[in-house]
């Protein structure tokens, strides 16, 4: 059994998320053990019991521990069955997070899965469903992967309440390089608000057009219904020939929407003047080592031997 300790790297969920991904798709158990413990509230949250009941919903997998608060995890998975799931987070906790504990997994399985996710589709600590959608998957589709997801219901922390729908076609994955941006195609800025003033993302839009000159084509608001809110996040999104970048800007209670748009805003400017493209428990599980590389520039090379 592969013993990981949830206090090494980032000490967060993703630890948990990426350890049982790789738990399914090696077919090693593991045990992890100080679940979160460098995050403010340690052990599992709604979210993390979430990802890893999917997990094994989808691998006939075994789990002690499994509860919100539990410090220790002991994983244990069979064979990956492919299906149609349907899963509620039950709070705002991300949607897109437990989808990436159990894509992988699926994506090497041997037929088609349809995942219904519902919970918080736009979180503080979390990507968005657009980063999901327009970074992430095209990355995953160049690998050779096929998979489409939709939003049909957007979920605003605190309230949550949102869904998103994926289609998951395995086929043969191969490795890619992506060491550089490419051609510089377009930016857009979007403000999203639901069941707030409509004075909120004009403030936001207009942040952004003064820090960077876009033009009034590439910088819009859309207004959700009503009983979708209420929230509001501000997008900001690079395309280039290779990849997609979007960062983001969350409103929360007491926060101006200036100073939503000037955290945008700068998580933009420090991704546009770097050409950096963004893992132990990666090697505990293939035995394969992970290098990093400085470039001229400040950029990282990262290659899996």
């Amino acid at each position: 059994m592969i013993e990981i300790d949830g206090a090494e790297g980032e000490g967060g969920g993703q630890v948990v998320r990426n350890a049982c991904a790789l738990s399914i798709v090696t077919g090693e158990p593991v045990r992890i053990t100080n679940v979160r413990a460098r995050r403010s509230k340690p052990g599992l949250m709604r979210q993390h019991v979430t990802a890893i009941e999917v997990a094994c919903a989808i691998s006939d997998a075994s789990c002690e521990g499994l509860m919100v608060g539990s410090s220790e995890v002991t994983f244990r998975p069979d064979r990956v069955r492919p299906g149609a799931y349907r899963f509620s987070v039950g709070t705002a906790g991300s949607t897109g997070l437990v989808l990436q504990t159990v894509l992988m997994p699926l994506l090497l399985a041997d037929g088609p899965s349809r995942l219904v996710l519902e919970g918080g589709t736009h979180n503080m600590l979390a990507p968005p469903f657009e980063f999901v959608e327009r970074c992430f998957l095209p990355i995953i589709r160049r690998m050779g992967g096929q998979v489409e997801a939709r939003l049909t219901r957007h979920g605003f922390y605190p309230r949550g309440g949102g869904r998103i729908e994926v289609d998951i076609a395995p086929g043969p994955l191969r490795p890619i390089e992506c060491l550089t941006r490419g051609e510089a195609l377009g930016v857009l800025a979007c403000a999203l608000f639901a069941g707030l003033p409509m004075s909120i993302a004009e403030r936001e839009i207009a942040i952004v057009r003064k820090a960077f000159d876009w033009s009034e084509r590439e910088c819009f608001m859309r207004e959700l219904p009503v009983d979708q809110g209420p929230g509001n996040i501000l997008l900001l999104e690079a395309h280039f020939e290779h990849v997609t970048e979007i960062v983001s800007g969350f409103a929360q209670l007491g926060v101006t929407a200036e100073r939503v748009a000037k955290t945008a805003v700068g998580r933009m400017r420090g991704y546009l003047a770097c050409e950096a493209l963004a893992a132990t428990v990666i090697e505990r599980f293939t035995g394969r080592r992970t290098r990093f590389e400085q470039q001229v520039g400040g950029a990282h090379a990262v290659t899996i031997a």
